[in-house]
């Protein structure tokens, strides 16, 4: 099929020969490591520094749970007697931490794998509006990049779409599974907007006239307001109250208008710069929708606005470059403490290329070791994203009841030096080899050959 489409383009047999190569290519570098399985008992985590994130930390604890669901948590001496060898399997991690499974907040994960090889990205669907856009209905199980990912920690993610205007809804997945279905812990996270930057740039690079940059302005703010207040009257159609064409993309943003509270699904506008942050504001009060920033560098020059309105911003990222000349260097990296001093909800991403997605807890330590209490990192990475993607009923942090998706590490993961020894999603057990520690394998090997070699 792909053959034929590259030969309808012009590009005769070669191209045709190409993609081919292209698809074996890609085929054979798909991701091998094993699926989980279920449990065969009960897990019983004991004697490890537990990190509940919703609660302080226990020093010495234990986390019990059965099947995919934590049924205790506690302090070492308040352990069920009836906890033992033949009843769970237990899991002694002394002088070990355990955390819920890390949260990638914002993320291409699954839907890109070589940024430079375009037949393996698909961030941008034909279209400069496209609400009735699953991201998650693309993510490829087989990315060699999630295995990568999950080893440091990192087990969910937000996936969201890319360009245009309103390029689809965003969606959270789980680090394991055979397919998008099996991965997708909320497939239809919120409608995804990139709010146009409402300024004309005068930089040297700008080869359009300051007027055609007001009419494409204008032209934008425009096609979104209107799509929203199509999206809002098409309503009564939607819930067949009364009769009229249907609509694919309206259908897709009814959930924005949800009057149920549980089921209401937020706005996530993507917007840095004040003037942006400020208009996604005002059209939250004009629409009546939730929002949630994306990006937000500016964000605590809108703190009061924020506040009034319970939005959450998404910060992509503390390793930044200060944002305006005059701006003191750490500026990014003290973004999240100044956010939590202003009393802005916020959740941190890692602001990195899918394939270092792993590096999320340090970003996080970063912004610890610029100010932000080191609980409060940790939750920006779990607790927090949870909430702001809207799964924090199952995930983000250690409780009874919720998913028994965790961690168990040497040490502190704000510390580079630590390392994750056991990850758990949803009670199984998951397989941490990845290609990175195959090659590493494969190359001690070779070296230690050439070396010792007669």
């Amino acid at each position: 099929m792909i053959g034929s489409f590259v030969s309808n383009l012009g590009f005769g047999r070669l191209g045709a020969v190409v993609a081919a190569v292209g698809v074996a290519c890609a085929a054979h570098a798909q991701d091998l490591t094993p699926r989980s399985a279920g449990q065969s008992k009960p897990v019983a985590i004991v004697n490890a520094v537990v990190h509940r994130v919703s609660e302080p930390r226990i020093e010495r604890g234990y986390v019990v749970f059965s099947e995919r669901t934590i049924t205790g948590v506690g302090p070492q001496e308040t352990l069920d007697k009836g906890v033992t060898p033949e009843t769970h399997r237990i899991i002694d991690a002394q002088g070990r931490h355990v955390y819920p499974g890390f949260i990638g907040a914002y993320t291409q994960l699954g839907i890109t794998e070589a940024m430079a090889v375009r037949a393996s990205t698909d961030t941008t669907e034909a279209g400069g509006v496209t609400p009735e856009v699953r991201t998650v209905v693309a993510v490829n199980p087989d990315s060699t990049l999630l295995p990568v990912t999950r080893s440091n920690g990192v087990l969910l993610a937000g996936v969201f779409p890319t360009g245009g205007l309103v390029p689809g809804r965003a969606g959270v997945i789980r680090m394991d599974g055979w397919t998008w279905e099996q991965m997708a812990v909320r497939a239809d996270a919120g409608v995804v907007v990139n709010w146009p930057m409402p300024r004309v740039i005068s930089a040297w690079w700008m080869n359009r006239t300051e007027e055609e940059q007001r009419r494409n302005i204008e032209r934008s703010l425009r096609t979104i307001e209107d799509l929203f207040v199509q999206a809002r009257a098409y309503g009564p159609v939607a819930g067949g109250t009364i009769e009229g064409p249907r609509d694919l993309r309206l259908e897709a943003m009814q959930p924005l208008f949800a009057s149920e509270d549980k089921d209401r699904r937020p706005v996530f506008i993507s917007a840095q710069d004040v003037d942006q942050i400020m208009q996604a504001t005002a059209f939250s009060d004009r629409h009546g929708v939730r929002v949630v920033i994306v990006g937000g560098r500016d964000a605590v020059l809108c703190a009061e606005q924020l506040k009034k309105r319970n939005i959450g911003v998404m910060i992509d990222g503390t390793v930044r470059f200060p944002k305006r000349d005059d701006a003191p260097y750490d500026d990014a990296f003290t973004l999240p403490s100044r956010l939590e001093a202003a009393g802005v909800r916020w959740c941190l991403g890692s602001g990195e290329e899918p394939g270092h997605e792993r590096n999320l807890p340090y970003s996080a330590a970063l912004a610890a070791a610029y100010g932000l209490d080191r609980d409060l990192a940790i939750r920006g990475i779990s607790l927090s994203a949870a909430e702001l993607l809207g799964v924090s009923d199952q995930y983000g942090s250690l409780q009874a009841g919720k998913s028994a998706t965790l961690i168990i590490t040497t040490g502190d993961m704000l510390e580079v030096a630590s390392n994750v020894t056991a990850a758990f999603i949803d009670g199984a057990e998951v397989n941490l080899d990845n290609k990175q520690r195959v090659l590493e394998r494969r190359y001690r090997e070779k070296y230690q050959g050439m070396f010792h070699r007669k």
